[in-house]
């Protein structure tokens, strides 16, 4: 009798593929997929085993590009290859009621106060504008407008209240022809505080479409909408006082790193924020490693500028969490401390993006991880890649210094370039016409050199 060939079969007898066992199969494989996704959450890597060799990413050792002067360099793409701005900078007795946006409404307000503390850019641009060789006195030649406004400073000095504040930015802008004939895109302001231009009520309703310098690229946390635009809007540094960061500054010298005495700090109040409040608590537990007293404006637990820093540089690593809004003076303070900053605000937007790779010179840890295993992560960090951090940071914080855009490098000529991206050859709004001629008109046909202030606005 010939001998069958056998057939292997799972079974003794054979059962046929149905839609059915198909359904089960792929059932079964995403389960066993969610459920390792899972576990792969649940337990994440130990921070002291991530990996501190340079990412395999396209990263730039050195942090920024520069000539062979050590000027900082501009990609070309959109921005070009020189410098080419006219701004125009409104004259404080040239349209009524901005001396109140300056000076309050008494006109009591000093600018010399104003030009101190996290704010002072306001001022402090204003000035270097001023100055600038980019400044135009023929509103006819300008590619950009500047409105000058110390609201931040006039508020808090008891100058303007609020409402005060609105009203007479609405009645600033009546007053300006060529603010309407573009809807006020090729204006520029300044809000220098968390708030941004929230300072302004009605901002989304007149400045929608304008420039908004400012260090705070998030206010949702507290508003309906941020009034930060990524497409139109320009981050700028916070304020560090010039006693710090003047060159051969003798106020303030960081310590070697084997001096320091505590591996992290985090100086400040603590205005019941939870990050802010997490620090502390953990500074109890960890007080040989984490320096983090609760801060207060005044009395013995006050630090003041000084000692302030000189506690700042006593550390590796200067956290700085978010407090009333996302952006924190801290984050800047310690490149000058020459601490590594540990940016602990999940929404923070920072300066000077295309050019400044800011994985080289700062870390930016999930707020949601404050704990010990922040602590062990920086800890695992070797001296010498936070000597390689410090020596980048030192190389970009020019940046963060409110000098003329004559210096090489400096805010003002980072903010030239930045606003050069923003220049329009040609100017339109909703309330702007043109004709046959080349003539700019308005919704009655009147030419733009015939319009009169006040004039209506959106």
């Amino acid at each position: 009798m010939r001998n069958k060939p056998r057939i292997f079969s799972a079974h003794s007898h054979n059962t046929p593929c149905t839609r059915t066992h198909q359904t089960g199969s792929l059932i079964l494989i995403t389960a066993t997929f969610f459920f390792t996704r899972l576990f792969d959450q649940s337990f994440p890597p130990s921070p002291s085993n991530l990996n501190h060799e340079p990412s395999s990413l396209n990263v730039n050792l050195l942090v920024a590009k520069t000539n062979g002067g050590g000027q900082l360099l501009w990609p070309e793409r959109g921005y070009g290859s020189h410098l080419s701005l006219n701004i125009y900078v409104y004259d404080e007795n040239e349209i009524e009621s901005l001396k109140d946006l300056l000076y309050g409404r008494d006109r009591t307000v000093s600018t010399d106060v104003c030009l101190k503390g996290q704010w002072a850019s306001q001022v402090k641009i204003h000035r270097l504008l001023l100055e600038s060789r980019f400044r135009t006195r023929k509103k006819e030649e300008a590619d950009l407008f500047f409105v000058p406004a110390y609201v931040k400073c006039v508020h808090m000095l008891g100058g303007l209240n609020d409402e005060e504040i609105n009203q007479t930015y609405v009645k600033v802008l009546s007053q300006m022809p060529y603010f309407r004939r573009s809807g006020g895109r090729d204006h520029i302001f300044v809000f220098p505080s968390g708030a941004g231009a929230h300072f302004f009520r009605s901002w989304a309703a007149y400045i929608n479409r304008s420039i908004i310098l400012t260090p705070e690229g998030d206010r949702t946390d507290k508003k309906d909408t941020s009034a930060f635009n990524t497409w139109k809007d320009i981050i700028i540094p916070g304020n560090v006082d010039d006693e710090i960061t003047k060159t051969g500054a003798t106020i303030f010298q960081p310590l070697p790193l084997s001096k320091r005495k505590y591996l992290a700090n985090y100086l400040g109040r603590a205005q019941n924020k939870v990050g802010r409040l997490q620090l502390i608590e953990l500074a109890k537990q960890y007080g040989d490693k984490l320096e983090c007293p609760d801060l207060q404006f005044s009395g013995p637990n006050k630090l003041e500028r000084v000692e302030y820093f000189q506690h700042l540089g006593n550390a590796k690593f200067c956290l700085a969490p978010r407090g009333e809004s996302s952006w924190t003076l801290r984050f800047y303070e310690s490149f000058f401390a020459e601490c590594v900053p540990v940016i602990l605000s999940d929404q923070v937007e920072l300066p000077f993006q295309n050019v400044i790779d800011y994985r080289l010179i700062s870390i930016k840890w999930p707020s949601t991880l404050i704990g010990p295993e922040l602590l062990e992560y920086l800890a695992s960090i070797p001296d010498e890649v936070i000597e390689q951090m410090i020596a980048r940071v030192r190389q970009v914080r020019c940046l963060w210094v409110y000098a003329p855009d004559s210096e090489p490098c400096s805010a003002m000529q980072a903010v030239m370039w930045e606003l050069q991206r923003k220049v329009r050859h040609f100017h339109q709004s909703a309330e702007t016409f043109w004709l046959h001629n080349g003539s700019i008109v308005n919704r009655n046909l009147v030419e733009f050199t015939k319009w009169k202030p006040p004039m209506p606005l959106p």
